[in-house]
Formats: C-alpha cells, sequence, structure tokens
C-alpha cells in the first residue's frame, strides 16, 4: 500500500472525531525518514489542513555527530518554510530506565513544554514500529495494554499527541521520499543490535517477514484487537476505582481488598496512570497487593518501580512520585528569595502583611532551614506545653515519609516554625510574616 498526503489528511480529520479540533500542528523532527515524510507532506497541504506548523527538534547530546541531526532539520525546515525549535536536553542516564527510555523520557518532557493549549504533537511512528512495539512488549510479559502498542491518539501535555502514520509500512514511507527526491539521515545506533529494539528490527523481523511477508500488517491487527481488548479493562477498572477514589487520587485500601485479585491487579494499573505514573509491571503490582494492601495498620510499607512508589497510611493507598531528599542551603535565609527544596518537595517563601506570623525582626538576623533530625520540640501555643514535632506530625496526620521531609527553620538554636505547620508562640507577633509552602506534597 503506497502513501500519499491525502490519506494522511484524512487520518488526522478521523482523529478529530475522537479529540478537539487542533490549532497547530506541531511536528517532531527527527531528521530522519519518518519524520521528513511526516514534514513533508503536511507542509504541501498546508491550504488543506489550514493548521499552523511548527517543527521541534530534540538533540539528545548522546551522540558525538548529534549537531549533524540538528543542521539537516534547519536545512530541512528551510526548504519546506517550517518554523523550527532546536532543543538540546539532557539525558538523565543514572535514573534506571536505561539509555532508550531515559531519552524518551527527556524528549518528551522538552516536547510537552513546547505545546499550548489545543495544539497536537504530531509523531511519525509508523507500522513497523508498532510491530516492534507489540513484539518487545509480548517479550517483556506484557498484558493487553502493553500489547496494543503504541496509540494512535492520547492526550498528552495542554493538547493531544498524534501518529498518523501507524497504518503505514516504512517501505511506503521511503518509496514517497524517494518519488519526491528527498533526503534525510540515518542513525547510526538503529545498527547496535545491542538495543533490544534494534535487535528484533534487524535480525528477527526479517526473518519474519522472508516466511511471511504481510508480518508487520498481521501484528498491527493484533494490537488493535489488544488496544479494544485493553479499553474494556480499562472501563471496569474505572467502574471498580471511582467508588474508592478521594479527590486527591487516594485509593480506600478496604474496598481494593474486597475485589478480585485480577480486578486488583487491573486496578493498580488504572489508578498508577490516572496519577500520571508508569504503569507498575506484574512484579511491582504483586508487590503492592501483597506487601502494601496486606501490611498491618501500623506498618510503613512502600513498593518502589522506576518513576514511581506505592505506600499506605490509614487506610488509603498513595501512589507516588519518589520524593527527593530535602535539599536547603546551610546558610541564613532572609526569604527575599522562595527556597527550592527538592524533587517534588515545593518550595517555602515568605509573605508580610499576613496578620499573625514571625516576628520580622527574626528575618534581619536571618533564619535557617533544616530538615528534622528527631528530638525537636515546639510551643505552639502561648499558654500550652511544649510538644515534640514527632507528635505534633502524628496528631496532624502527616504521612510518616513526608515527615522526615519537612522543613524546620530556625532562629539560632530556637525552632520557630515546623514548615508552614506549627508557629512557635513566642516567635509570633500580629503583623507578622507567614509561611508559605508552595507546590507541597503535604494533604490539606
Amino acid at each position: 500500500m503506497s502513501f500519499t498526503p491525502g490519506q494522511l489528511l484524512r487520518t488526522l480529520d478521523r482523529f478529530e472525531q475522537d479529540a478537539q479540533t487542533a490549532s497547530r500542528y506541531v511536528i517532531a523532527l527527527s531528521g530522519g525518514l519518518d519524520s521528513t515524510v511526516l514534514a513533508h507532506a503536511l507542509s504541501a497541504t498546508r491550504e488543506q489542513h489550514g493548521k499552523t506548523l511548527l517543527a521541534v527538534h530534540i538533540d539528545h547530546q548522546l551522540q558525538q555527530g548529534s549537531i549533524r541531526f540538528s543542521e539537516h532539520c534547519v536545512d530541512l525546515a528551510g526548504s519546506l518554510d517550517l518554523d523550527l525549535d532546536c532543543i538540546a536536553v539532557d539525558v538523565d542516564l543514572d535514573a534506571g530506565l536505561g539509555p532508550e527510555a531515559a531519552a524518551r523520557a527527556a524528549r518528551y518532557a522538552a516536547l510537552a513544554e513546547r505545546l499550548d493549549a489545543g495544539d497536537w504533537l504530531l509523531s511519525a511512528h509508523h507500522r513497523d514500529d508498532q510491530a516492534e512495539t507489540l513484539l518487545l512488549n509480548l517479550l517483556r510479559g506484557s498484558g493487553p495494554l502493553g500489547i496494543a502498542g503504541i496509540p494512535a491518539l492520547r492526550r498528552f501535555a495542554a493538547g493531544w499527541l498524534a501518529r498518523p502514520l501507524l497504518s503505514v509500512s516504512r517501505q511506503a514511507l521511503e518509496d514517497y521520499a524517494r518519488e519526491q527526491g528527498l533526503s534525510w539521515i540515518d542513525d547510526p545506533s538503529n545498527d547496535d543490535a545491542s538495543f533490544d529494539r534494534n535487535f528484533l528490527r534487524g535480525k528477527i523481523l526479517p526473518e519474519l517477514r522472508a516466511r511471511w511477508p504481510d508480518v508487520t500488517a498481521r501484528l498491527a491487527k493484533s494490537a488493535a484487537l489488544a488496544r479494544d481488548a485493553a479499553g474494556l479493562l480499562e472501563g471496569l477498572a474505572d467502574h471498580d476505582l471511582e467508588p474508592l477514589t478521594d479527590e486527591r487520587g487516594r485509593v480506600d485500601v478496604d474496598g481494593l481488598l474486597r475485589l478480585s485479585r485480577s480486578r486488583q491487579s487491573n486496578a493498580l494499573r488504572r489508578a498508577a496512570r490516572n496519577a500520571g505514573l508508569p504503569a507498575p509491571g506484574t512484579v511491582h503490582v504483586d508487590g503492592i497487593i501483597d506487601e502494601v494492601l496486606g501490611a498491618r495498620e501500623d506498618a510503613s510499607p512502600c513498593v518502589r518501580w522506576p518513576g514511581a512508589e506505592a505506600r499506605r497510611f490509614r487506610g488509603r493507598l498513595y501512589l507516588l512520585q519518589p520524593l527527593a531528599d530535602l535539599r536547603v542551603p546551610e546558610q541564613p535565609w532572609h526569604g527575599e528569595d522562595a527556597l527550592e527544596l527538592g524533587t517534588g518537595l515545593g518550595r517555602l517563601r515568605l509573605e508580610t502583611g499576613a496578620g499573625s506570623g514571625l516576628d520580622p525582626a527574626l528575618l534581619t538576623a536571618g533564619l535557617r532551614v533544616s530538615m528534622r533530625r528527631g528530638g525537636e520540640e515546639i510551643r505552639v501555643e502561648s499558654q500550652g506545653p511544649t510538644k515534640t514535632v514527632k507528635n505534633l506530625l502524628h496528631e496532624r496526620g502527616v504521612a510518616p515519609w513526608l515527615r522526615k521531609r519537612l522543613p524546620l527553620l530556625w532562629a539560632g538554636d530556637r525552632l520557630v516554625a515546623v514548615a508552614d505547620l506549627f508557629l512557635a508562640a513566642d516567635a509570633c507577633v500580629d503583623d507578622g510574616v507567614a509561611v508559605v509552602w508552595e507546590d507541597t506534597p503535604l494533604d490539606r
């Protein structure tokens, strides 16, 4: 089956039946064959689709010659009269995700920041990519959602992520590119068979194609059927989770335990995705069910997987991004700038003229910020007793994993504030300074 720009436009029109009308097409432009064809076809049909076009090239800076890709994209965008953003990203190779997944995470994070409300990010994944993804996920032991492969359309950042070439073979894209006289760059890392996807692409799929010439079409059909099945399972999970989930996404443990184990697994994967987290694998789902849901009420269990963790507190399951340890400078803080506390922990700032608050005179000498070490005490009522911070946090219902990440404010050796939860009575005045914890991970 050949590829034509008209086919692309019909696919995009069909997508608009399931999503809002695109205000702009943002093209993920790598400089390879697939994205080059996508950019050319969209540029050639501007009058028909009527959308503003923006190409975005991400330089992962993982290859010495990566600048060649950027330069090629600049030339290509110029020849197609496309606006182009070239963005260099830092890939965290120590995040435990593997180089491919780490690069993908950095790429999509950068692309997400470039989307405005109503934009569609267009990616040039094709039918061969879908076949590779299905095989990879089968070999990883994935369930229906993994076997469903790459979704053609989904919400993403402020807009949508669309893959309008998933039904088109790579050969058809190459035929189009040669007919149009297009040039592209082949990524040399694609020849490295130490990467699983490259091994499937270069070694396994050619053997399968020799026996079954339409193997990628067959695999794409299986992926579509699996996606139908996955949609039904997601609907069941939503039905199970709706009465068990509060406004902050915490899930009632007793309610989960009343479900069958297979429905618990299904609900947990869906709850993680609803929270914007990577779905846990089978080993981690089993760990959540056995070690977290089944834990004693006074325990503090935790199951971690890349990019997420599951915890339990007071009958609720918490699905969270991993929190960093509190990171604050060992120096006086006068409150002139907000104080960043670390990944997932937000920031502290001081706000004047907020009624009762810290004595402004304390800021003149400077406050010191630290994390909890244990044994701290504070008197929060002028006529009340001095209490340990540990007991105050327990009474307040602060989750155990957050208690050691609370920022404490000191005036000399005197504890004057526990985050924005408690202020020392003898450090407060009527026209004082409020402590504000922005983007706090605490339940309010």
